[in-house]
């Protein structure tokens, strides 16, 4: 593993008692464009989600006013009611997308397929980096706002669905990360610039309960407008 890998993990905690847990659960607040553009204004804004620690999948409840739930893994995703029973389903969901730009509506599958690899991605980061097959490689430092990050490339193998096989991670000199980048190709390839601050103690490790996303520009600096996606957690909790 990269030196900067390391040194990330360790500034959020004991990779071996994260690997004792199953799951991470948090009550989950958004806003932002995408929500709208998508086609789906407020069905996400105020719900739980639930991620798997050991296996990729994940779980939002309610998924929307009417009170379903959502379940992802990375070849199939499912809408339930809230007795269980499944009310529809996407085999190969990523295939979904094909053609796909940034302004093409989601169906709800698709919305949940969305959800399902972005929670998921967040709540494993940092972690994630010593799983199995992922890549990492220091980068030279980035400047921001009068401070100084260190990067990290990170490649994902085939099998892991998230946002893009090739994303960065930025951290500052304690090692909590900061900013996240990556490209949505499910969205058309559509570059973000994606913000890490309000960290909490949770049951041990350094978990953020903010992240701000706005697009990314041809050099890499973020764009002040619009907010793409705000998420906030609370009642955070492994298992």
């Amino acid at each position: 593993m990269d030196p900067l890998a390391a040194r990330i993990i360790d500034a959020h905690g004991d990779i071996a008692k994260w690997r004792k847990f199953k799951s991470l659960s948090a009550k989950l607040q958004q806003g932002g464009a995408l929500w709208g553009l998508k086609g789906h204004p407020g069905k996400l804004d105020e719900t739980s989600v639930t991620v798997g620690l050991q296996d990729e999948w994940a779980s939002h409840a309610p998924f929307g006013p009417d009170g379903k739930i959502s379940s992802f893994r990375p070849d199939m995703v499912q809408l339930a009611d809230r007795d269980g029973r499944v009310l529809e389903e996407l085999k190969d969901p990523r295939a979904s997308f094909a053609g796909h730009t940034l302004e093409t509506p989601w169906s709800e599958l698709q919305l949940a397929y969305f959800a399902g690899i972005a929670m998921w991605t967040y709540l494993n980061l940092p972690f994630l980096l010593a799983r199995d097959g992922v890549q990492s490689e220091r980068l030279s430092d980035w400047e921001e706002g009068g401070a100084t990050w260190q990067r990290l490339r990170v490649t994902f193998p085939r099998e892991v669905a998230t946002h893009s096989t090739v994303q960065t991670l930025y951290a500052d000199d304690h090692g909590l990360l900061k900013r996240h980048d990556y490209d949505v190709e499910i969205a058309g390839h559509t570059p973000g610039a994606h913000y890490i601050f309000d960290y909490a103690d949770v049951q041990g490790f350094r978990i953020p309960t903010s992240r701000r996303i706005f697009p990314r520009g041809p050099d890499g600096r973020s764009l002040t407008e619009p907010l793409v996606v705000s998420i906030d957690l609370s009642h955070i909790k492994l298992a």
